[in-house]
């Protein structure tokens, strides 16, 4: 609505055109941290569009107004957008010359029409504007109608395609994070088949090359076991940077580039018009030089509120900056001859803007009102039904230019949020791979360097020779064990592990006594047994000196792994230095564990409590559902 030349004095409304007022802002405000919700967002499209369909001095909208503003809510509203397109476009197109609407003609040709053709369309449609705008046919007159077609399209645009911004992001929040994490697995993918892949093909190679071969291999696996047992590198710079720039395309082609522009474009229109009615009105010199500065200072301080901030960063110097735009507009309110009531509706927008919601909606209504109650007090004010006029153009102001500042802090909160989920699924699969690295392939090696070390010390050349074939069998499932991994993860069975379990040990000379089954652990808990039966065997391999028994009790909810073996002392252990202490290892299955409801605790065992009563280590794993712990 608001015609921007619209003033009153000696009770006529000076100007034409059904309205229009320049909108505002794309930058992150200061208002409440907490979004409102999407309807909220459709009323004030809703009010915003209704109020640039009123003319001044007209009661009732001309009959082709109704459909054109049905119209384009269709196009604009989220509910009802599916209806946008091609007949809605042609359907506004002839209604434009006798609605007085262009400027809703030109919203939903930036909406509707493809990219190459929109904005030259639309600068056609603004320069029809003018001739075609009611009144003298003076330069205020046709400067009001194109400056009313330009804003009310690039506001009614710009508030439209930030919502569907904001309504597209939030149902994408997941999407950048998927994305990430596909990146992710890949760039595992690639630096773990470099790392590890080529150490495990040179162990399945050296292997084959018979017990002349044994040591290197050793050598190697030895080394490879150590850089799995390691703690995970951090991802470098540049493969951080190739992460984020094949994965956020989506959420760059997203931003809303156009917020900022228009509202300087419209800012400028306003001081443009507003400038050509203080000239070509008769405003006294010494006034209309103090009414101009009035005008850009206020229109500058509302552009400055305005401008892009983080979200719940208030603009600097925000007090005195509000201040003197709420000082100036009630000087203009309350001077004789004041032609600016709808400034008030700038200072409105930067208290919604600049203030928590709690307190920024009472003081502009406030504002608002003190508006009302001065102009109906004047005697050469514009009356009730005048007044009433310029009360909507205020309240469409101040929807507009906050409408605009809110959507814009909304689009980049969400954006933010999408960034910030991101990063958090990709820290957590980046921890995910770096655990199934250690937990999977750390069980693998140990037992690649067993069985190279009893081909060497073997000297059956038979039995060594199993050795190896054993160890290059040993790498081959490590390999596709670690090719794995960047994807879903390898999946354990319970049963493969205690088989494995009792061939791995019975190679190192280690009785293996097993109670229970393994079809007696229920399918949630069978993975997680899988993985902690594997870890526990590694650590027996290479921290339980002088091992000869190791018993592993199962049950319903219940894992007890438990060795004879004699500790190594604590600084040659690599799990931690005391007891129950861990370290990548038992942090490891201690996340499983937890992430499942579970409970793991390791560490010596009580004297006597050992596989037949000497003193070991003992790993024990329960979750909700298991029994008493058995003592072996």
């Amino acid at each position: 609505m608001n015609g921007w030349g619209r003033a009153f004095r000696r009770r006529r409304v000076i100007g034409s055109g059904p309205g229009g007022t320049g909108p505002e802002n794309a930058g992150p405000s200061s208002v409440d941290d907490a979004g409102p919700a999407p309807a909220v967002l459709s009323v004030i499209l809703l009010v915003v569009v209704l109020g640039f369909s009123f003319e001044p001095a007209v009661v009732l909208p001309r009959p082709a107004a109704v459909p054109m503003v049905l119209l384009q809510l269709a196009t604009c509203l989220p509910s009802t957008r599916r209806l946008r397109g091609a007949w809605t476009l042609a359907a506004q197109f002839l209604l434009a010359p006798w609605s007085g609407l262009p400027g809703f003609l030109g919203a939903s040709v930036l909406l509707v029409v493809e990219r190459r053709l929109r904005w030259a369309l639309f600068g056609v449609i603004v320069l029809a504007a003018g001739p075609l705008a009611p009144g003298d046919g003076s330069v205020h007159s046709v400067l009001n109608g194109m400056g009313n077609a330009l804003a009310h399209g690039l506001i009614i645009y710009a508030l439209t395609r930030l919502t569907d911004l904001y309504a597209e992001l939030r149902a994408t929040l997941g999407a950048l994070g998927q994305a990430r994490v596909t990146a992710e697995r890949e760039r595992a993918g690639r630096d773990l088949d470099a790392v590890l892949g080529a150490a495990l093909a040179e162990i399945a190679r050296l292997a084959g090359q018979g017990t002349r071969a044994a040591r290197d291999m050793v050598v190697v696996a030895r080394a490879a076991s150590e850089r799995v047992r390691a703690a995970p590198t951090v991802q470098s710079a540049e493969s951080e940077a190739e992460a984020d720039d094949g994965a956020d395309v989506t959420a760059r082609a997203m931003t809303p580039g156009p917020a900022w522009p228009i509202v300087v474009a419209t800012h400028l229109e306003y001081l443009i018009v507003g400038m050509a009615f203080l000239l070509g009105d008769g405003v006294p010199g010494g006034r209309i030089a103090g009414y101009a500065a009035v005008l850009v200072a206020v229109v500058g301080l509302q552009a400055y509120h305005s401008l892009p901030r983080p979200p719940g960063v208030r603009p600097p110097y925000a007090a005195w900056t509000l201040g003197l735009q709420l000082a100036l507009v009630l000087v203009v309110l309350a001077a004789p001859d004041g032609p600016y009531p709808q400034l008030v509706g700038f200072a409105a927008a930067s208290v919604l803007i600049v203030l928590p919601a709690r307190t920024g909606w009472p003081a502009a209504g406030a504002l608002t009102a003190v508006a009302a109650l001065a102009l109906l007090a004047r005697t050469d004010g514009p009356g009730a039904r005048g007044t009433a006029l310029l009360l909507l153009d205020i309240v469409v102001i101040a929807l507009v230019f906050y409408g605009l500042a809110l959507l814009t802090r909304l689009v980049q909160q969400v954006r933010e949020a999408r960034e910030a989920l991101a990063s958090l699924v990709v820290a957590r699969e980046r921890r995910r791979i770096a655990r199934d690295v250690h937990d999977l392939l750390g069980y693998g090696l140990s037992a690649i360097v067993l069985k190279g070390e009893l081909a060497v010390r073997d000297p059956d050349r038979e039995r060594a020779g199993r050795h190896l074939a054993d160890a290059a069998a040993l790498a081959e499932r490590a390999l596709a064990d670690l090719r794995a991994i960047p994807g879903e993860g390898a999946e354990l069975t319970l049963e493969e592990e205690l088989a494995s379990a009792r061939r791995v040990l019975a190679a190192a000379g280690i009785a293996v006594r097993v109670q229970g089954a393994a079809h007696s652990v229920d399918g949630v808990s069978q993975a997680l047994f899988a993985t902690v039966l594997r870890e526990a065997v590694t650590n027996v391999l290479r921290h339980a000196a002088g091992a000869g028994r190791c018993e592993v009790d199962l049950g319903p909810g219940l894992l007890r792994v438990a060795d004879d073996g004699r500790a190594l002392p604590a600084p040659q252990r690599r799990e931690g230095a005391g007891p129950g202490a861990g370290g990548n290892g038992l942090r490891n299955l201690r996340e499983r564990a937890a992430a499942l409801g579970g409970v793991l605790e390791a560490g010596p065992a009580p004297h006597g409590t050992g596989p037949g009563g000497a003193r070991g280590y003992v790993l024990t794993v329960r979750l909700e559902s298991a029994p008493v712990p058995l003592t072996g």
